[in-house]
């Protein structure tokens, strides 16, 4: 017999072993989950819609996570699985109870839907609710019905469930032994629409344009988001003129919240009671906040909340981490960059291994103990995590950055002589623009892009110090203390924190967009004032023409090193299209009213002398090796 044909009929004749594929997420989830649907009833008879998945193992006891939010629990059906579970992949495969909660008025959850829902501090009977409420009788319910759990709850969500995972600690239930607010927004005269009184446009009305629509029944379809038709946002909002045009072009009288804003324009009683941070009160579980250092939705969320908690809580396990991420970018990205800029490792991965996974684990199962410190910040220029025992660091020491002549930033006071300023011609017909690039909404990129093109143009005051010699590290919240005039009678204040690359810093790799970071003024922080809330959130005031002004306000908190060869700049102008509406220049009861006519030019004046000294007020770190 031919030895070829032997050969051939031995290996038809063998058996076959095929290397094993590891199971997909997905796969994982499916094959050892099982999924249950409830309608579990609050104190009022409300109904809210809830899927619960527990493990297929019955040989050991889990505890619940819990995940509350308006954006979905679907997909919907008993025999619809998520492709994951838990805030990462890590929770699926260690073993927990994943429940998920339309939130009272969303999808297929009953009642009537409120934004950001006003807690209620002294509750006289069972007919007063809140978020609160909701969470502590869904987690009584699911005690008493779900099998096979330890007794013990974790509570999560990003960004509006975020809130959700704040609200529920107050008057915490027993059962629930770890919460972990991220991005959660705090109060929504700051966060995401509106930064201190200044209204953040695109963001509003792409996000109300849809997620605002009524809901008059429970269900599981979905709004259509906006379509712009264009992808020129700057060119869509400019010709959309006052903000009142948006409800007679686009919305059409559907968006509820979007109305109630226009009656709102200053932080009255509306806005106060939406304002979560007073009420962070009686917490009895251990906390993790977590924010992105450049979150361009929910950045004053975090940063607020773990320092309420703290205050109002002594002695709770409560730590902060931010992280040089965009918003949820802890959950969905590696965090390795933003935009044009490098971070040098995956920062997110770290994260979601080293920190959150532990956090859950020891405190709803007992294992391991992540010894997590007060805060576990990451250093943006110098690229590494830092652990501090207090937030800010208690060893830094505030430092002035004064603006002075021939756009120079310096540490030493103004001279003494004369009365030196600078100043502007800003226009609302043609305001500065927050991106190089085209974009219909609020970019995550634009929290580090390159400020080049803005520094370029004559409505833009730019100061930076000579080159550092060794590295700078600025620490905690800055504050802006500007001397300001203006022709008109309100203005807004936008300032920008920048980090200037040496002309020899090396370009990306690899670099697709063919960014040369040489130069490269990187975003560090910006921030916007409306004027007329300079001295109240509650009660504007129009400013007396050419009067040299105060106004101080903060941009929040970072960890940043300038280093070595780098410079540090401040830009202050007063438009930043369409980031943020168009200040009119001239004062009017209520901007989201005004007409056509009011919009008018103004020359600005900054000033930066003795008597009139405008600076940044920071924490540096004196050694980043400490």
């Amino acid at each position: 017999m031919n030895r070829l044909f032997l050969f051939v009929a031995w290996s038809l004749a063998a058996p076959v072993v095929f290397a094993q594929q590891p199971q997909s997420d997905a796969e994982y989830v499916r094959s050892n989950y099982t999924k249950f649907e409830f309608r579990i009833p609050v104190r009022d008879g409300v109904r809210l819609f809830t899927a619960v998945y527990t493990p297929h193992d019955r040989t050991q006891t889990y505890p619940i996570l819990l995940l509350r939010t308006p954006y979905s629990v679907g997909p919907y059906g008993a025999d619809q699985y998520k492709e994951t579970l838990g805030p990462n992949k890590r929770f699926d495969r260690e073993g927990f109870i994943f429940a998920f909660q339309d939130v009272r008025g969303r999808y297929m959850s009953e009642g009537k839907f409120t934004d950001m829902t006003p807690h209620i501090a002294e509750k006289k009977s069972r007919r007063d609710l809140d978020e609160s409420t909701d969470t502590y009788d869904t987690i009584e319910w699911l005690l008493k019905h779900v099998e096979n759990h330890n007794g013990k709850i974790g509570q999560w969500g990003i960004s509006y469930p975020g809130f959700y995972a704040a609200a529920g600690m107050i008057d915490s239930h027993p059962a629930l032994k770890a919460a972990s607010p991220q991005a959660p927004i705090a109060d929504w005269f700051w966060d995401d629409f509106h930064h201190h009184g200044a209204f953040f446009l695109p963001h509003s009305f792409n996000f109300f344009s849809g997620f605002g629509k009524p809901r008059p029944k429970p269900t599981a379809d979905s709004a259509k988001a906006f379509e712009h038709k264009s992808p020129d946002g700057y060119q869509f909002f400019l010709d959309l003129g006052p903000l009142k045009n948006a409800d007679e072009r686009h919305l059409k009288g559907e968006i509820a919240f979007w109305n109630q804003m226009a009656e709102h324009p200053n932080y009255d009683s509306f806005w106060q009671a939406r304002n979560l941070l007073p009420h962070l009160k009686n917490i009895r579980c251990a906390v993790l906040t977590v924010g992105g250092w450049f979150d361009a939705e929910d950045l004053y969320g975090p940063l607020k909340i773990y320092r309420t908690v703290e205050k109002n809580n002594p002695g709770l396990p409560n730590t902060l981490v931010m992280g040089p991420w965009f918003h949820g970018g802890w959950n969905r990205s590696d965090g390795d960059a933003l935009g044009n800029v490098r971070f040098g490792f995956k920062t997110a991965e770290f994260y979601r291994e080293k920190i959150e996974f532990p956090f859950f684990n020891y405190h709803l199962k007992g294992k391991g103990d992540p010894r997590l410190p007060e805060a576990y910040v990451f250093e943006t220029g110098a690229n590494r995590w830092r652990a501090f025992e207090h937030w800010p660091p208690s060893e830094a020491k505030e430092k002035n950055f004064y603006l002075a002549s021939g756009g120079r930033l310096s540490l030493a006071p103004p001279d003494p002589s004369g009365e030196a300023s600078d100043d502007f011609q800003s226009d609302p017909a043609k305001p500065v623009p927050f991106v190089e690039d085209t974009a219909t909404g609020m970019t995550r990129e634009y929290m580090t892009d390159d400020q080049r093109f803005a520094s370029r143009r004559t409505d833009v005051l730019t100061y930076q110090t000579e080159v550092l010699e060794e590295d700078l590290t600025l620490v905690g919240p800055i504050q802006a203390d500007l001397w300001v005039s203006t022709s008109g009678t309100d203005s807004d204040w936008i300032v920008k924190l920048v980090d200037v690359f040496p002309g020899n810093a090396k370009d990306p790799d690899p670099n697709p967009r063919r960014v040369r970071m040489g130069g490269y003024e990187m975003l560090v922080r910006g921030e916007v004032m409306r004027g007329r809330f300079r001295n109240s959130y509650e009660r504007p005031e129009a400013f007396e023409p050419n009067l040299p002004t105060k106004v101080s306000f903060e941009l929040q908190d970072v960890l940043h090193t300038f280093k070595r060869g780098h410079r540090v700049m401040v830009q202050i102008q007063s438009t930043w299209f369409p980031l943020v509406d168009r200040n009119p220049q001239k004062f009017v009861p209520n901007i989201y009213k005004a007409g056509e006519g009011d919009f008018i030019k103004a020359t600005q004046r900054v000033f930066r002398s003795r008597e009139h000294p405008t600076a940044l007020r920071i924490a540096v770190l004196e050694s980043a090796d400490q």
